[in-house]
C-alpha cells in the first residue's frame, strides 16, 4: 500500500508543534520558578522583619510549616522543594531567625543553611554586685535554664552576645572565664610593690576604685590613693565598703548615716585596717588595671568637687579645705550629704 507524502509532513508538523508546546511549558515553569525562587517573597506583618524560631529537631516539613506561619514564606511546599533541589535539606540549621520583609525564598534559605542565626546582648555594668548580675540573667527571656549567685567579684563586666536557648550556667562561666583570662594577664604585669599579695586581693581594692568614681580617667589615680594608705597601714575609709556591708551588694538608696561608718561590719573601713575580706563588686578590666599598674603620687585623700569627680590632696589640710569647699556645694545645689559633719579623719569622698 501506497503511503501519503501528507500524512508524514502532518505528523512531523505535529511533533515540532508539540515539542515547541512543550518547550514553552518548560520555559514557562522555570522562569516561574526563578520568581518564586529568587523574587520578593511576603511582606513581614509587622515592622520591617520576621522572626522565626525553627525548634532544635524538627524536620523538614516542621520547617516549612513554622516559616509559613509566621509570614516569612509564601507556601510550605515551595520551601521543601527548593531545599531538595538546591541540596541544603539536611544542611538546615535550627534557631532564631529574623528575615527582612519581602525577603525572597532563597534568602531564606541560604540564612538556615547557613545558620545566621539572631545574636542578643547581655549586658553587666562595671562595678555592679554579683545579685545583680544574677538578676540581669534572669531576667533575660531568651536564655535558659536556672543559677545561684555567682561569687562576689568573679565575673567580668562587659557586653555578650547569646543566642535563644543558651543557658544561663554556660553564660556565667562564659563571664567568670573572661574575668580569670583578664587577672591572669594583668596580675603577671603588675607594678612590683603593691600592698597585696593575691589576685583576690587585687579584685577587692579593685571593686572598691570602681564604686568611687564614675569617671574613667580618675580610677588610676584613685587606685593610687589607696595604695598609698594601704601602704602606711592607714584606714582605707570608703564609703562604699560600708553600704556593702550593710545591704550585702544590694542598693541602699539613701545617703548613709554618721551612725553606720561607725557600725563593726566585716567590710566597714571605716572601722577595719586593710582591705575588706573580699570584693564589693564586680570591677572592670580598667579598674583592675588601675589597681595592678598605679601612678605614682603621694595623694592620700579625695572628695566630690561638685562638678561630677573628685579633688585629691596629700595633706590633711589640704582634704578639709576640700570638703569645706564641697559642703558648700551640698548647701548651694541642696545635693544630700552626710547627715552630721565629718568624723576625726577626713573621709576620702564626700557622701553624695
Amino acid at each position: 500500500m501506497e503511503r501519503r507524502p501528507g500524512g508524514f509532513r502532518r505528523f512531523v508538523a505535529g511533533a515540532l508543534s508539540a515539542a515547541f508546546t512543550l518547550g514553552v511549558l518548560a520555559i514557562i515553569v522555570l522562569v516561574a520558578s526563578a520568581v518564586a525562587y529568587e523574587g520578593p517573597g511576603p511582606k513581614a506583618k509587622q515592622g520591617g522583619s520576621t522572626t522565626v524560631i525553627l525548634r532544635r529537631g524538627g524536620g523538614l516539613a516542621e520547617m516549612a510549616s513554622s516559616l509559613s506561619r509566621a509570614g516569612a514564606i509564601r507556601a510550605p511546599q515551595l520551601f521543601i522543594a527548593a531545599a531538595e533541589l538546591t541540596g541544603a535539606a539536611r544542611k538546615l540549621r535550627a534557631g532564631e531567625y529574623n528575615f527582612p520583609s519581602h525577603a525572597s525564598l532563597a534568602q531564606v534559605l541560604r540564612k538556615i543553611r547557613t545558620g545566621d542565626i539572631v545574636h542578643h546582648r547581655i549586658t553587666i555594668p562595671e562595678g555592679i554586685p554579683a545579685v545583680q548580675v544574677a538578676q540581669i540573667l534572669n531576667a533575660s527571656d531568651v536564655l535558659t535554664g536556672e543559677i545561684p549567685t555567682p561569687a562576689e567579684g568573679s565575673v567580668l563586666p562587659e557586653t555578650y552576645e547569646v543566642v535563644r536557648g543558651d543557658t544561663r550556667a554556660a553564660v556565667l562561666q562564659k563571664m567568670v572565664d573572661a574575668r580569670d583570662r583578664v587577672l591572669a594577664e594583668l596580675w603577671t604585669q603588675r607594678k612590683p610593690g603593691l600592698p597585696f599579695s593575691t589576685p583576690d586581693q587585687a579584685v577587692a581594692l579593685a571593686s572598691i576604685v570602681e564604686k568611687e568614681t564614675a569617671i574613667p580617667s580618675e580610677r588610676p589615680r584613685i587606685a593610687a590613693v589607696y595604695i598609698n594608705r594601704l601602704k602606711i597601714n592607714m584606714k582605707l575609709q570608703a564609703d562604699p565598703t560600708v553600704i556593702y556591708g550593710i545591704t550585702s551588694g544590694a542598693p541602699l538608696g539613701r545617703g548613709l548615716r554618721e551612725s553606720e561608718l561607725t557600725t563593726a561590719t566585716p567590710y566597714n573601713t571605716y572601722v577595719n585596717f586593710g582591705l575588706p575580706p573580699g570584693p564589693i563588686g564586680n570591677p572592670g578590666r580598667a579598674a583592675l588595671a588601675a589597681v595592678m599598674d598605679p601612678p605614682d603620687t603621694d595623694e592620700l585623700y579625695f572628695v566630690a568637687d561638685g562638678s561630677g569627680g573628685h579633688a585629691f590632696s596629700k595633706s590633711y589640710d589640704e582634704q578639709a579645705r576640700n570638703v569645706a569647699h564641697w559642703r558648700q556645694v551640698e548647701k548651694q545645689t541642696g545635693v544630700s550629704g552626710a547627715a552630721s559633719p565629718q568624723p576625726p579623719v577626713p573621709t576620702l569622698k564626700g557622701r553624695r
